[in-house]
């Protein structure tokens, strides 16, 4: 009896896994990235290969937040690869890397902001009074995005691309006056969706102040991908159920780059601003994520708490 379940078990799994590989989208565009300067967050090895090993770009800039201290130059393929130390959780940390880019880059045309973590089990608070997983998966992306927009649109046409994730619909409301929890319940799950939330609000927002300068913004799901987010930070009962069933059934780190790269690169969404997309199409995000007056309202709210000074904004 017990070989028996096993067996329906084990193919019930391929199953799902074949039907939502199947599925997911992928990337037909041909372009690449030559002669083009790129920044990704927080991309682990597997990211990075998926990411060049068909976007031949002049120069990527990769830097890996788990990294400590590691600074360098590897060749991948074609393309030159830069790894710079860069602490999302830590505003000193983005502020130092932001300073360092602008000094030794001329252009800076696609950056995405992919470092990221799940929520930790109890909330944390950063050395800048932040809520530890919202520093690292959206306050350390706005500054960064914002510290370095003159030299996007010098360098135009570019795309800003956050990444964001389904759990933003697990998000019944935001207080943009509490964004750290101080007078919200916090739970990891909570905290998670809400810095999914504020990622796709963050890219509605910054679409409208980048009208007409060449540079679009859009946030992206990349869909259930084993990578190494999982194994970052404390694991939860939640994310170590994740990290289980998304080994078994979820897409691999190839497949989970699809969407990214087709926002990347595509001419199909060249002019396309302020949109989700998931499987590399629009797609429909939750009532809260499509409040235009509440994306303003945690802009300004983030503006804030992030310490933006007058010269750092290129808006």
């Amino acid at each position: 009896m017990l070989e028996e379940v096993a067996v329906v078990l084990v193919v019930l799994i391929l199953t799902i896994r074949f039907i939502y590989r199947w599925q997911s989208g992928r990337c037909s565009s041909e372009a690449t990235l030559d002669g083009k300067t790129v920044i990704i967050t927080g991309a682990s090895a597997g990211e990075l290969k998926a990411f060049t090993g068909r976007r031949a770009g002049r120069v990527c800039l990769i830097p890996w937040w788990k990294v400590r201290g590691m600074e360098g130059g590897l060749e991948v393929g074609d393309v030159r690869v830069e790894v710079r130390h860069l602490d999302t959780s830590d505003l000193t940390s983005v502020r130092k890397f932001a300073k360092r880019i602008l000094e030794d880059e001329r252009s800076l045309h696609v950056l995405i902001n992919n470092a990221g973590m799940m929520g930790c089990p109890k909330r944390e608070v950063t050395q800048d009074g932040l809520e530890l997983t919202m520093a690292t998966n959206y306050y350390g992306h706005f500054l960064l995005t914002n510290l370095l927009l003159g030299l996007m649109k010098k360098s135009s046409p570019g795309r800003i691309i956050a990444l964001t994730s389904s759990d933003h619909s697990y998000v019944n409301k935001l207080n943009p006056d509490s964004l750290n929890f101080e007078r919200e319940h916090y739970s990891s799950r909570t905290a998670y969706g809400q810095t999914s939330l504020c990622n796709i609000l963050f890219s509605v927002e910054l679409a409208s102040k980048l009208e007409g300068t060449g540079v679009t913004a859009n946030s992206v799901h990349p869909g259930c991908v084993h990578t190494e987010f999982f194994y970052k930070g404390k694991v939860t009962l939640f994310s170590w159920i994740c990290r289980k069933l998304y080994l078994l059934m979820g897409k691999d780190v190839q497949l989970g780059a699809q969407p990214t790269i087709y926002l990347a690169v595509s001419q199909e969404v060249e002019d396309v601003s302020g949109q989700y997309f998931v499987d590399c199409q629009v797609a429909k995000t939750s009532e809260l994520a499509r409040q235009k007056k509440l994306a303003k309202q945690v802009w300004e709210a983030t503006e804030v708490d992030v310490k933006l000074q007058p010269e750092e904004k290129h808006y």
